[in-house]
């Protein structure tokens, strides 16, 4: 269960009038006859996909579990932020448990290819491959040097155990090769855009590698899709009425704030969502995110002093999984004697309290959604909390919430620049 407060006392005439675009938004997804609803596959992801395909998953997971050190999961986008977010808001923050996930394809550091070919060199790994098409540059890069890496570390028989590939059904190069090489191979549906697969083997299979429950996540994303498609007024509603709401009194900034560092690449994942889904036709908000107490120490100051163009969203974990107090000195020669056998979370919320206080003060308006627990069950209701959220969002705003045409722009400049033949 996501719940969702606010301090705010609202309920005026700009209100009254994002409540009927919020009405109108939920009528166009609910009904699917929005913009973009040839995409909705989504939506009906954690109902519909079978046993079948999830212990075939787990099957491939295991297989690459036990021949490697680490796995290499190649994607850009929602090909590798989904199941980024959940891999580390799950993880232990030091661990040396194996496999160990490597992430590529999201960049083109050539330095950083360079220490990860070296470092493959030294350990056993596989690769997961995940692109619709298997021509975005940045993955395609990666997976020609590692496949060639591989395929000269192992051989050529062995490398095809090591490497996974997850694409298009039927068309595209990355489906070309799988075929031709003989991957094992995961379908990419036709009716889910990248930044909503998670649920899909492009997620699923990276995080059962990490040693997940995938099916708990699915049940997670299932109790909250129940919860939303039975009631009109529900919280994952309420929270884009809100967004559209601030950005209607020229807030156009909202900054997504955890209290824990694991989610750091959870609101990395909700960047790409909200701002590839709403970012268009010069609409949108723009999506940020800090962490706390991290970021007081650096953008605290802006927050509370600087210009009013933001408001905030508490993303909070109410309990954590493990303990840690602060001990008693007899000294006390750092002072601290008053937090003694206090637990370091009891500190952690005063402190999210207390920022929460200080920014509405300084003018910040502030909501919080708070989550249980960090496991799989309440990592994949949030997930699909803040999928539904953003379609409802993106349909108030008036723009397609699945395309992303904006994108296209560098790529055309790159080719151009690097001489591609045809540009």
């Amino acid at each position: 269960m996501i719940n969702l407060k606010t301090n705010q006392s609202i309920y005026n005439k700009a209100f009254i009038s994002q409540e009927q675009k919020m009405v109108n938004a939920v009528k166009l997804l609910q009904n699917r006859v929005g913009e973009g609803s040839d995409f909705l596959g989504w939506m009906d992801l954690p109902l519909e996909t079978s046993e079948k395909l999830l212990e075939d998953i787990i099957h491939t997971a295991n297989t690459l579990r036990k021949k490697s050190d680490c796995v290499v999961v190649v994607g850009i986008g929602g090909s590798y932020l989904g199941a980024r977010a959940v891999v580390s808001a799950l993880s232990d923050n030091f661990s040396d448990k194996k496999p160990q996930l490597i992430y590529a394809g999201h960049h083109l550091s050539e330095d950083y290819y360079a220490d990860l070919l070296e470092y493959l060199s030294k350990i056993n790994y596989s690769i997961i491959v995940i692109s619709k098409s298997g021509t975005t540059t940045e993955p395609a890069v990666a997976f020609r040097l590692l496949k060639q890496h591989c395929e000269q570390k192992y051989g050529v028989s062995e490398a095809k155990s090591r490497i996974v590939c997850v694409t298009d059904a039927k068309k595209g190069v990355l489906k070309e090769i799988s075929l031709q090489e003989g991957y094992i191979s995961y379908d990419i549906p036709d009716d889910v855009g990248g930044r909503f697969s998670v649920f899909t083997p492009v997620g699923l299979l990276p995080i059962a590698v990490a040693g997940f429950d995938i099916k708990e996540l699915l049940l997670g994303a299932e109790t909250m899709r129940k919860q939303l498609i039975n009631s009109d007024q529900n919280s994952a509603v309420q929270y884009a009425l809100l967004r559209n709401y601030f950005l209607s009194l020229g807030k156009n900034t909202e900054v997504l704030s955890a209290f824990e560092p694991k989610l750091h690449y959870l609101i990395e994942w909700w960047k790409q969502l909200f701002g590839e889904s709403e970012g268009k036709n010069g609409k949108g908000l723009f999506p940020a995110g800090m962490i706390f107490t991290t970021d007081l120490h650096s953008l605290g100051q802006y927050m509370q002093d600087g210009q009013r163009l933001m408001f905030e969203t508490f993303l909070t974990v109410s309990s954590s999984c493990k303990k840690c107090v602060v001990p008693f000195l007899e000294n006390d020669n750092d002072k601290l004697n008053f937090l003694a056998d206090k637990k370091i979370s009891e500190i952690n919320n005063a402190a999210k309290e207390a920022t929460m206080m200080a920014h509405h003060q300084g003018g910040v308006p502030v909501l919080e959604l708070i989550l249980e627990k960090l496991d799989e069950k309440n990592i994949g209701s949030l997930l699909y909390f803040f999928e539904y959220a953003c379609a409802v969002s993106a349909y108030m705003l008036g723009v397609n919430p699945f395309d992303q045409p904006g994108v296209e722009a560098y790529k055309k400049n790159m080719f151009n620049l690097l001489g591609k033949p045809g540009t």
